[in-house]
């Protein structure tokens, strides 16, 4: 009937209950200003009717008081309620008095303000008190909508990425349990559990999940001045700060490959990504190449990265799970990453034509909720990259957020409309085509009609 029929998205990066949250609760990521964020947590602290308000997606770089909100002034807007807001990047938040006093732990860790302004360690812990106040119930109609918002937009196959300081074994155990439950209208789940072995391959092997990989923090972000570079940010007097050393993601690399898991790692900043190359070139010492690039370990964001990082990247078959997005919403000139890095360090990050052409297998994701579920979107922004000569043409982009990220997930027979493949696809109204047979990735994002994952209906319009 004219519609386009493609295989299914694959976003790579997902954390479902956050985007759950960001769907149906109180999302910051629109606010213009400080005063409109702490007008929308006075709304949600009335709705609340006591309750925590629990917010996503605030961007102070955006705003014209350009900082964040202080436990003082979301004391007042909650009128002295428990609140807790993270940074759109998710490694750093902005919380209430009363949610602190509830986590008195907080304040004798690394990242605590009094202000309110919460990273690192105090953060991980303060974020820990505020998910466990989301009880079953509402978790469930939480993963629930965002699994169905994703079959909405094309996406059959998810990769959750959780971990002990991300989300909890119970949140993933839930997660699982619904994706095997056999309700109607979801995509496919595939779990990741990014903690260090040896308990975090016994964790990974207990939930069936691919590896213990993920969100497995080498460092934070370059938006919360947390990820660690080789040298000082342009607008911080400190480097960011790097949480593991390449003996530990060494140690993790052979016991994942020996495990018949994949490891993976969470990096972002030059001396990160160092860190993660120096590790794997040493687990490929003792391993040797072959049992690595079997192993087909993976890596999240990869934004800051050296030449020589890539090549080891390449050499031992490590997969690249990147989010276009991020170089739309805070690359070029004039973004947030020119404001942390300068333009010169800035127009270096997320290198995707520089991996592809040196052989890298790329995974298109959204890291959602930190960017909004958008498989379109994220092929237009891989395309059109604020860089020159940084970005993928139409097809590699389609193909890195199809077959991409079943590569990513070891599946080799997943992504392509072929004889004998599962049948997994989309159909698609208003899709105008390009002169190489792509949707136009200059056009309106084509509208999703059909969406089949393994021969059942997930989602019909």
């Amino acid at each position: 009937e004219g519609a386009l029929v493609t295989p299914a998205f694959v976003d790579a990066h997902v954390h479902i209950t956050s985007t759950g949250l960001a769907l149906t609760g109180l999302d910051l990521s629109a606010a213009t200003s400080l005063a409109d964020a702490l007008r929308q947590v006075e709304d949600a602290a009335r709705r609340s009717r006591g309750g925590i308000v629990l917010g996503h997606g605030w961007d102070e770089t955006r705003w014209p008081e350009h900082r964040a909100p202080t436990r003082h002034e979301l004391d007042r807007a909650s009128y002295g309620g428990v609140v807790y807001l993270s940074r759109i990047d998710v490694h750093s938040a902005a919380v209430s008095s009363a949610l602190l006093a509830a986590v008195p732990e907080a304040r004798g860790e690394l990242g605590f303000h009094d202000s309110g302004h919460v990273t690192r360690e105090a953060h991980h812990l303060v974020r820990r008190v505020a998910r466990e106040s989301v009880a079953p119930a509402q978790r469930r109609s939480l993963h629930l909508a965002a699994l169905r918002h994703a079959a909405g937009l094309g996406i059959a196959t998810v990769h959750e990425l959780a971990g002990p300081d991300i989300s909890s074994r119970e949140d993933l155990e839930a997660l699982l349990a619904l994706a095997a439950s056999g309700v109607e209208g979801l995509p496919e789940v595939v779990p990741y559990w990014g903690e260090l072995a040896p308990h975090g391959v016994t964790v990974a092997r207990s939930h069936s999940a691919l590896g213990a990989a993920g969100d497995l923090f080498t460092d934070g972000s370059i938006g919360s001045h947390t990820a660690a570079l080789r040298d000082h940010y342009a607008d911080a007097d400190h480097a960011g700060h790097g949480y593991l050393t390449a003996a530990q993601v060494r140690d993790h690399v052979v016991a994942c490959t020996e495990a018949g898991l994949q490891a993976g790692f969470h990096a972002i900043g030059d001396a990160a990504l160092d860190a993660v190359a120096a590790g794997l070139a040493e687990a490929e010492a003792k391993l040797g190449t072959r049992a690595l690039r079997a192993a087909r370990h993976r890596i999240e964001h990869v934004e800051m990265v050296s030449a020589e990082a890539i090549e080891v990247f390449a050499r031992l078959g490590v997969v690249a799970s990147v989010q276009p997005a991020f170089d739309r919403l805070w690359g070029g000139v004039d973004g947030m990453y020119a404001e942390r890095l300068g333009v010169e360090r800035a127009l270096r990050l997320n290198p995707f034509r520089a991996l592809a052409d040196a052989g890298v297998t790329l995974a298109l994701g959204s890291d959602s909720p930190v960017t909004p579920l958008d498989p379109w979107g994220s092929v237009a922004a891989a395309v059109g990259h604020r860089t020159p000569g940084s970005g993928l043409t139409p097809a590699e982009a389609f193909r890195a957020h199809t077959v991409g990220g079943a590569r990513a997930a070891r599946r080799d027979d997943a992504g392509e409309l072929l004889a004998g493949s599962p049948a997994t696809f989309a159909a698609w109204d208003d899709a105008p085509l390009g002169p190489d047979g792509m949707p136009d990735p200059e056009a309106p994002s084509p509208r999703c009609r059909l969406t089949v994952r393994d021969g059942q209906v997930v989602f019909a319009r």
